[in-house]
């Protein structure tokens, strides 16, 4: 039988070992083995909603056992070390638990397919102390410790232990912009739990970008409306200041200033993990990017696909296809066509990249972006209630993906529900 074995329960990698899972797996026609590092899967644009403390991880959550249960396909918690490519084996490093306890031993899983879906982490870009002063909104831990820290914030300031809560974020792209109005959000809900005293003027964001606007990939319409909703909202945004240094203080920008921070929240860029940096004799890229050829195949191993942040694949007009989730679930798709294909002795597609457009949320103040693909030629700029409703969707379609229509219409009655149930705030 053959072995799969994904590595990564991103966006992609979960909805690649759902489809394989249903199609292959519950009928005995390959094995398919889901790793992942963490025990369950959140989606990752909704980081900044977890920072802010407007979702609770808790509940939206999804458990990878579980889900592999219902989906024909195993789970394997584990972090990846190695590949050894010769006997097509990976290897997984030892489980060690918070406190320094070694839960599981290293071990070693056989594949016949490699799918690597490792998504990617910040980029600090080696600025001299981001690593110790920053926090680094990449995986639901960070979020969750920021979310920890700010509460202690509001706690001090419901106590007038001080009299201002100063955040500053580096990096201007989706995550920064939309940290930023949410915690504004969070602000106003916060002050209905017992801190009534608490002020809007008591928050001071700051959202600081090396280049010449906010939300660069987007157009400058787009880019100069968001940039207006924000400072309506007190934003202090920072354009064409460069970071040299971040201290216990603050920031130090290139000219001399320090701009005064409680919380520094870094989202400047990124790049796949570390460790993939010419794993296995493999080609990368200088963020650690796997290469790869239109058919999602790594460029020297043809048996190891990848896909989502972790993969680079060159765009036929220039360029490669950019980091976003929409990525990933186009790439998932193509390759589960793939490796069935593969298995069947049939040739395999060329990925072709469809942007249909980026979208940003300002909470629950507006949404701003632009379409794109077939819905005209070009692109359509749209905001307001039909931009938020768009936004959704996106994260409607992966849970789809996940669930189908049935389930997921269950999951969202049972979120509407918990809008009357439960705190619009999460609090502890």
């Amino acid at each position: 039988m053959c072995k799969i074995v994904i590595v990564g329960g991103g966006a992609g990698g979960l909805e690649l070992a759902t489809e394989l899972g249903d199609k292959l797996g519950r009928k005995n026609k390959a094995q398919i083995t889901l790793v992942d590092k963490n025990r369950t899967h959140l989606w990752k644009p909704l980081l900044h909603e977890v920072a802010a403390g407007s979702l609770d991880d808790g509940i939206d959550a999804l458990s990878y056992r579980v889900h592999a249960k219902n989906h024909g396909f195993h789970f394997k918690l584990g972090e990846m070390a190695n590949i050894d490519r010769k006997t097509k084996i990976i290897k997984l490093s030892k489980l060690i638990d918070q406190d320094g306890t070694q839960i599981l031993p290293a071990s070693e899983l056989h594949y016949d397919i490699l799918v690597m879906a490792l998504g990617s982490v910040s980029n600090d870009f080696r600025t001299k102390g981001v690593a110790d002063n920053c926090i680094f909104l990449d995986s639901p831990q960070q979020a969750k410790k920021f979310h920890h820290l700010m509460l202690n914030k509001y706690l001090q300031l419901g106590e007038q232990q001080t009299n201002q809560v100063s955040v500053a974020i580096v990096g201007a792209g989706a995550t920064g912009v939309e940290l930023s109005a949410e915690l504004y959000n969070s602000l106003q809900q916060v002050s209905s739990y017992g801190f009534e005293h608490i002020k809007p003027t008591d928050l001071k964001v700051s959202l600081v970008e090396a280049g010449n606007k906010i939300l660069p990939a987007l157009p400058e319409r787009i880019s100069a409306s968001a940039h207006r909703e924000l400072q309506k909202l007190g934003v202090d945004v920072r354009t064409n200041t460069m970071v040299t240094e971040a201290t216990e203080q603050g920031l130090l920008t290139k000219t001399g200033e320090l701009i005064e921070a409680d919380l520094i929240v870094w989202a400047a860029g990124i790049k796949a993990p570390d460790f993939l940096k010419e794993i296995a004799g493999l080609e990368t890229n200088r963020i650690n990017q796997l290469m790869v050829k239109d058919t999602l195949q790594t460029t020297f191993d043809e048996s190891i696909y990848a896909i989502g942040d972790c993969a680079s694949c060159a765009l036929p007009g220039g360029g490669f296809v950019p980091p976003r989730a929409q990525s990933a679930h186009q790439m998932a798709s193509l390759v589960a066509k793939n490796i069935i294909a593969s298995m069947k002795n049939k040739p395999l597609l060329s990925y072709k990249y469809k942007d249909y457009g980026s979208l940003v949320s300002l909470s629950n103040y507006s949404t701003v972006g632009s379409l794109m693909g077939n819905l005209m030629k070009g692109s359509m700029k749209i905001e307001g209630r039909l931009a938020r409703l768009v936004y959704i969707s996106l994260y409607r379609m992966h849970q789809v993906a996940l669930h189908g229509f049935v389930r997921t219409g269950l999951i969202v009655l049972v979120e509407r529900i918990n809008r009357v149930l439960r705190p619009r705030l999460k609090l502890h």
